[in-house]
């Protein structure tokens, strides 16, 4: 924030481009507080709700479990969620939430907007219950743990760094639509070896996303909220905590098809 001085024309000199950037830097620090605040309780929910499933969807006991899946029984409710045709709905619902809140957010009050994020948390939470089926609970925690460490050190960088990402954004991007039809070219193939290469390449795209967006979001503040404020930058606090929030989730997720120890 040391260049900051020269955007600002004052007819005070110098002394009060400094009250400006300061008041912009207090600013900052608060808008992206308040992002991280808001990707943490998403994290929270979402996190409950995927645990809070698992457990009423197991059952240790045999006779009353209406299915087995590996080495699990599971209940009515398990079944419907992880065998019938419901599971698809919530595979498919926090996709249309997803769209719903990035291309609705411009219409939508800050309180609204916030409902549907929490709403969005909860049903990724659901749709990622099953992980507990098929990963130890033992290496789900540690390869959270190594995605908040790694999260956190590139959000980090892209706050921090003086080099300009805004290069990147294309090429990251265009990687992202690249491992996404590698995995729908792999549900029809399962190969074990395209997937293990979607998981590599994906942790290297939503590693460098992290930081990009982490920068983006720093720079839409400096040169666009921060004079605008209110629900303006309410609104974007939430689209930014989301972009964040699939940048963690996505990020663990790969993490755990790589490190994770199956069940």
């Amino acid at each position: 924030m040391s260049d900051f001085d020269r955007n600002y024309a004052s007819p005070f000199g110098r002394a009060a481009g400094r009250v400006d950037a300061a008041v912009v830097d207090a600013g900052l620090r608060s808008y992206m507080l308040r992002i991280y605040n808001y990707m943490s309780i998403g994290l929270a929910i979402t996190g409950l709700a995927a645990l809070g499933v698992y457990m009423a969807a197991v059952t240790a006991d045999p006779s009353g479990a209406a299915a087995r899946i590996g080495n699990s029984y599971l209940t009515p409710f398990g079944y419907a969620m992880f065998v019938s045709p419901l599971k698809w709905v919530f595979m498919l619902a926090p996709l249309v939430m997803v769209f719903a809140i990035s291309f609705g957010i411009n219409r939508l009050k800050p309180a609204t907007a916030q409902l549907m994020f929490w709403a969005f948390s909860a049903l990724m939470g659901i749709s990622l219950s099953s992980i507990f089926l098929v990963y130890t609970h033992t290496s789900i925690t540690r390869v959270f743990f190594i995605t908040a460490a790694s999260f956190g050190a590139l959000s980090l960088y892209g706050y921090t760094t003086k080099r300009d990402m805004t290069g990147m954004g294309s090429f990251l991007l265009m990687g992202l639509f690249g491992i996404i039809i590698a995995s729908l070219v792999n549900i029809f193939v399962a190969s074990s070896m395209l997937q293990f290469i979607v998981s590599v390449v994906g942790v290297l795209i939503f590693a460098g996303l992290t930081a990009y967006d982490t920068q983006r979001l720093k720079n839409d503040y400096i040169y666009g909220y921060a004079s605008q404020g209110g629900d303006v930058a309410e609104r974007a606090a939430i689209t930014g905590a989301l972009s964040l929030y699939l940048n963690f989730i996505n990020l663990f997720t790969l993490l755990l098809q790589l490190l994770g120890q199956r069940d």
